[in-house]
């Protein structure tokens, strides 16, 4: 069992290695399809959001309090209130729902 573990963590690092090493050196010429660029662009924003998305809904003790929490935060953020005000206000709102309900 201890050797496996090993293994497990060579593989990891060898994926880890190939998927940053194979664009850089497959891709050399810039990228000038309108599709691959958008995909490319997203990434990172839709990777962020599946990690924290479970984190918010699971990060109170109550699921309605993390609801209201993120609908306040979305509509904030929708209306271009800096990142201050809108976890300030996230977390108002989980406070006032966990204190009352």
């Amino acid at each position: 069992m201890s050797h496996n573990i090993y293994i497990y963590i060579l593989v990891m690092a060898g994926v880890s290695y190939l998927i940053r090493m194979l664009p850089l050196t497959l891709i050399r010429k810039e990228i000038k399809n309108k599709t691959i660029r958008s995909f490319l662009y997203y990434v990172p924003y839709v990777t962020l959001a599946v990690m924290t998305f479970p984190a918010i809904l699971s990060a109170t003790g109550s699921v309605w309090s993390a609801w209201a929490a993120l609908i306040v935060a979305t509509a904030l953020a929708w209306f271009g209130k800096s990142l201050l005000q809108v976890s300030v206000c996230a977390c108002m709102v989980v406070f006032l729902l966990e204190l009352f309900l």
